[in-house]
């Protein structure tokens, strides 16, 4: 590919269908609020529309019977893929294979230096496990991406960040004893929100000891305690000198949101995006995408998102 100084940002009908219908706090107007805004910014970016990834891309961190599972459920477009939180409806299963394919588009764009950085709506499906659904995540476009990176483009150290409200358990868990893997995870405490777990004691198992780090947030954290935090965080990422950094910036974190309890600001997700950024321009080659995650305040994702597509914008 040929080099592209404009930060790329995905859009298109197929991640717009993402969604469990009019109503559901993850329903499919989000892709639309984000657009609107991000239009309105007059940003300079790059727009494109991606296909759906492959299954063998789909299998890179999923186990074939859950894929084959979703897909015969989602058919017969009823009842849930988990226990009660992510239906079981016709088309999930095509948009879920969508968002990964987008998020692949973005991973590939950055690493043939067909773009700096890229944004990826309706992405960072991070609750979903490599065997099961949860919290409305179906197929964990997060995880399908560092296993690409490592196994198509042969990379060693691959920092996850997310500053989603709630923790990214999905890839917590299935990357904590694995010491190629940096986590950052700032959430709101575990105890109090969904999906319980966590806990500040967690730093990873075995040889991946001390290359994970929950930072936990008390319910009602602004940007102040938030940021506080951050330079923990940021402290471990300078000294795992990633090679590619992933961030998942949930929406959900800002004040406002109606199933969480945190009160960070849009300037809050900026800073935080403007950091790692810089951070990918010493240790990554300039290698970062960033991945929208939750919320469900429509005018909080499409401002915190599109401040995060600002910072990347102005520091790539």
């Amino acid at each position: 590919m040929a080099e592209n100084k404009q930060v790329l940002v995905l859009q298109g009908e197929n991640i717009a269908a993402y969604g469990f219908g009019e109503g559901h706090p993850f329903g499919p107007d989000r892709h639309d609020a984000f657009h609107a805004e991000l239009a309105r910014r007059r940003l300079n970016v790059r727009l494109a529309t991606a296909g759906d990834a492959t299954r063998a891309e789909l299998e890179t961190f999923h186990t074939p019977r859950y894929i084959d599972f979703v897909t015969q459920a989602c058919a017969q477009n009823t009842g849930f893929l988990d226990r009660g939180d992510t239906p079981a409806r016709a088309g999930i299963a095509e948009a879920a294979t969508a968002v990964a394919g987008a998020t692949l588009y973005a991973v590939n764009a950055v690493m043939q230096g067909a773009a700096p950085r890229a944004f990826v709506p309706i992405a960072g499906l991070h609750h979903a496990g490599r065997d099961h659904a949860a919290g409305f995540c179906v197929f964990n476009d997060c995880g399908i991406a560092l296993e690409v990176l490592r196994q198509r483009y042969g990379l060693s150290r691959i920092a996850y960040v997310d500053i989603d409200a709630h923790h990214g358990d999905g890839m917590f868990y299935a990357f904590e004893a694995d010491p190629e893997v940096c986590i950052v995870d700032a959430h709101e405490d575990g105890r109090v929100l969904f999906p319980g777990t966590g806990h500040a004691q967690e730093t990873g198992k075995g040889a991946a000891q001390g290359t994970k780090l929950n930072l936990v947030l008390p319910p009602g954290a602004g940007d102040a305690e938030f940021l506080a935090a951050w330079e923990q965080g940021e402290a471990l990422l300078e000294a795992a000198r990633p090679e590619f950094i992933l961030l998942q910036c949930g929406a959900d974190s800002i004040a406002g949101d109606p199933i969480t309890h945190l009160q960070l600001t849009p300037q809050a997700h900026a800073e935080v995006a403007a950091r790692l950024s810089r951070l990918a321009a010493r240790h990554c080659e300039g290698r970062m995408i960033a991945l929208g995650g939750g919320g469900y305040n429509r005018d909080n994702l499409a401002k915190g998102w599109t401040a995060v597509v600002a910072a990347l914008v102005e520091t790539a």
